[in-house]
């Protein structure tokens, strides 16, 4: 696993078997970013939950923030909650973002635009470390994970129409594999699989969740 430290210095173990507190280095996850596309090729990587692209399908590129936040007692992941009457989406716990725009210079040009109109983060608090593979949908969306790094404190105003709340929840949550739980359904017969990650009365799931299994599995490669 990336190089990390444990807030407070001392052993703390967790009913997860995850340490808690789980403070990581930037300059490290920045290294283990730059071979994040190497490092899912050479590992056990669960794809069960991956719905890709059919060929000929019309592509919608996409680009949404992974914010995490440099707390002392460990480092923290920052989540958005969609309002309850959009149209798409609604009510579900997401990265912000959204789609690429013709005057965006790249994908993390998007992902921090995005971020920055959605809660009101400014750019200038979030340092990039690097991004996550493109994560790909049946829908035709291939949305591209830009990890961020955001040393407190900060301010957020968030856009009332799309967003319903901001909060934070703790990254060593997200890198216990048994936090992870399998669900399918079937729609308009078609199987339709993905993962979810229940967390302290919320419910975290679909893209959002897949996104963290695949920062879970790029963090414990050897």
């Amino acid at each position: 696993m990336v190089a990390f430290n444990r807030a407070g210095g001392g052993p703390s173990p967790s009913t997860s078997g995850m340490p808690v507190g789980l403070c990581f280095e930037p300059d490290a996850l920045a290294t283990r970013l730059a071979r994040a596309s190497a490092l899912v090729q050479t590992h056990a990587h669960d794809l069960w939950h991956q719905q890709r692209i059919e060929p000929g399908q019309r592509v919608k590129h996409a680009a949404v923030l992974v914010p995490l936040v440099a707390r002392n007692d460990g480092t923290q992941v920052l989540f958005t909650q969609r309002t309850s009457h959009l149209h798409d989406h609604a009510g579900q716990i997401s990265f912000p973002g959204g789609r690429v725009e013709p005057e965006d210079r790249d994908r993390e040009d998007t992902a921090l635009r995005e971020t920055e109109e959605e809660t009101g983060l400014s750019r200038a608090a979030i340092r990039v470390l690097g991004a996550l593979p493109d994560y790909e949908m049946q829908s035709g969306f291939c949305i591209t994970p830009v990890v961020g790094w955001i040393v407190p404190p900060y301010t957020t105003d968030p856009d009332p129409f799309e967003v319903q709340d901001i909060f934070e929840a703790p990254l060593a949550h997200f890198l216990a594999p048994q936090h992870y739980q399998r669900r399918r359904y079937a729609l308009e017969g078609l199987d339709r699989r993905y993962l979810a990650i229940p967390y302290g009365g919320r419910y975290i799931w679909g893209a959002t969740a897949g996104m963290l299994y695949t920062f879970y599995q790029i963090m414990r490669a050897g």
